[in-house]
């Protein structure tokens, strides 16, 4: 009997580094060098941020381009296109965010301002589905794949608020603040306890913690069936929208799409 055939095995320890393969860890760390604001980046410039060896990373590199994910010009590395079929493996397992999007189309239509569901991964959010609207809010663009640290953003506290208590000391005490603008809350004991409060009301508004002049309010949908829990969230510019208007113009018609998309991945095989 080979491998193939051998019957399933009780799962391993995640933490368990004999388990683990450490040259395809370090490869991925390559991968998550490139980012906003290092689209192209040399040889020094990712064995700095990885803090491999040059050798090390160049081969890694080397092989992303052989296998068509990365591409040299001169002494830059970038990514290509073909590394989205990383990101859309996972999109794709879960089904759901197509199933949502028009719901999310919806929003923006009817209030005109962009809206967008993400899921959380440790401490980021991730985005699966957005909706745009016309004007830019945001000096990043903002699309599905796109990582936001879950603390700073409406979505990211909307689904930390729905954790347990131990969860929410767990992830306390695991991140690193950072300062994004005055307002961002990088207290721990400060934002544990709006997790609370967010808890109790059922919705998030993170009225500029990212960024000056962007407010926006989101919904937690907890997860059912294949489906993770996710967000939904409107995002608004604080100079045509007050924080009073957020909560009696925008909250109802979020509610009421957080209610559809709930009813929708409840009826997913």
């Amino acid at each position: 009997m080979d491998e193939t055939d051998a019957p399933d095995i009780e799962p391993a320890d995640p933490s368990d580094r004999r388990d683990q393969v450490e040259s395809f860890a370090r490869g991925l760390a390559v991968l998550r060098a490139f980012g906003p604001g290092r689209r192209a980046l040399t040889l020094t410039d990712i064995a700095k941020i990885t803090g491999q060896q040059r050798s090390t990373s160049r081969r890694f590199l080397l092989t992303l381009c052989a296998l068509g994910y990365a591409v040299q010009e001169g002494r830059l590395f970038s990514l290509t296109p073909r590394v989205l079929e990383l990101g859309y493996s996972y999109l794709s397992s879960l089904g759901f965010p197509a199933l949502i999007q028009p719901h999310l189309a919806g929003l923006t239509r009817l209030l005109g301002e962009s809206s967008s569901a993400a899921v959380l991964d440790g401490a980021e959010i991730v985005y699966i589905a957005r909706s745009a609207a016309p004007q830019r809010l945001m000096s990043v663009t903002l699309g599905v794949g796109s990582r936001l640290p879950a603390y700073a953003t409406s979505m990211g506290q909307a689904l930390l608020g729905q954790l347990s208590d131990a969860q929410i000391n767990t992830y306390l005490a695991t991140i690193t603040f950072e300062r994004f603008t005055a307002r961002t809350v990088t207290n721990p004991a400060s934002l544990q306890a709006k997790l609370l409060d967010i808890r109790e009301h059922g919705f998030a508004i993170a009225d500029q913690e990212l960024e000056v002049g962007l407010r926006s309010i989101a919904i937690a949908v907890a997860a059912s069936g294949t489906a993770p829990a996710f967000a939904i969230n409107v995002a608004t510019n604080v100079a045509r929208v007050s924080r009073a208007d957020i909560e009696q113009r925008i909250l109802p018609a979020l509610r009421a799409a957080a209610a559809a998309c709930r009813e929708t991945v409840q009826m997913m095989p």
